[in-house]
């Protein structure tokens, strides 16, 4: 009797620690659903910031430029090395060039580059937003009469969406030329093969998808950098310094599984 009321203690407990994990994530993704739609409402507000979405724009993208392009390149190369070796097991190394496109286009191009994105730039919106908002400069541009999320939030959502596909664009390119240099030049695989492979693969929908993926990944990435760096006061596990660096951990961390979550879900839809 005494062994059948515990277990029933044990499972009502189970159940309302489930219940309240459950309304906490509910809650919280709701949250990020509002805050997200109104950064993006104010982007189209007048009058528009172009100064500072074009500021946005070169911290996210251009300087994210050399880091992209490396990370792209050695991608290609080992794509265009193990490519190789595992295709002339069946006598097929003249798809070579097929394999690399399709794999940089559809999935390592758009996944890669905004984890890149979210390690350089998304740590770096989070800690600067985070820093003030335990500084009180949020509260000082409320005081102003200067919405924060117009001047802090909107302009780096509107630079993702432009940068997210251009880089992406970028890491398929260059990553293209590393299957190349490893394929062609440095295993002898027909360059004209290889170039005529990747012509007769790649279709416009191969492209569009993986651009589609940038967009959302985009839309997420900044969007949770922003609001945890923005609700810094407001985490229970600390304040000050302490507080914008779980922020920062906690905004890298969700952006990254984030995006491979999304990543499955949109492939699913797309193929």
């Amino acid at each position: 009797m005494n062994a059948s009321r515990s277990e029933k203690a044990v499972a009502i407990s189970l159940l309302n620690w489930l219940g309240r994990v459950t309304l906490k994530i509910i809650g919280e993704l709701g949250a990020v659903a509002i805050f997200f739609a109104y950064g993006f409402v104010l982007i189209f507000s007048f009058p528009f910031q172009f100064r500072k979405i074009i500021q946005q724009v070169y911290f996210i993208g251009v300087k994210s430029f050399l880091i992209i392009s490396l990370i792209g390149l050695f991608t290609g190369m080992v794509l265009g090395l193990q490519g190789y070796y595992t295709l002339v097991k069946f006598g097929a190394e003249g798809m070579l060039g097929a394999a690399v496109a399709l794999s940089l286009i559809r999935e390592l191009g758009p996944v890669l580059t905004a984890l890149m994105v979210i390690g350089r730039a998304g740590s770096s919106i989070a800690a600067e937003i985070g820093i003030m908002r335990i500084s009180e400069q949020i509260d000082a541009l409320d005081t102003m009469d200067i919405n924060p999320m117009r001047f802090l939030v909107s302009p780096r959502i509107a630079a993702s969406l432009i940068t997210f596909p251009l880089l992406t664009a970028l890491f398929d390119v260059i990553g293209m030329i590393g299957g190349y240099l490893t394929g062609v030049l440095l295993l002898g695989v027909n360059s004209g093969i290889f170039f005529n492979r990747i012509y007769d693969s790649v279709v416009l929908k191969d492209v569009t998808g993986g651009f589609l993926k940038s967009l959302f990944f985009a839309l997420v990435v900044s969007t949770i950098c922003c609001y945890q760096g923005y609700f810094t006061h407001m985490r229970p596990g600390g304040f000050g310094a302490k507080g914008v660096s779980l922020a920062t951990t906690s905004a890298v961390v969700i952006s990254c599984v984030m995006v491979l979550v999304l990543d499955y879900v949109l492939t699913s839809f797309l193929l």
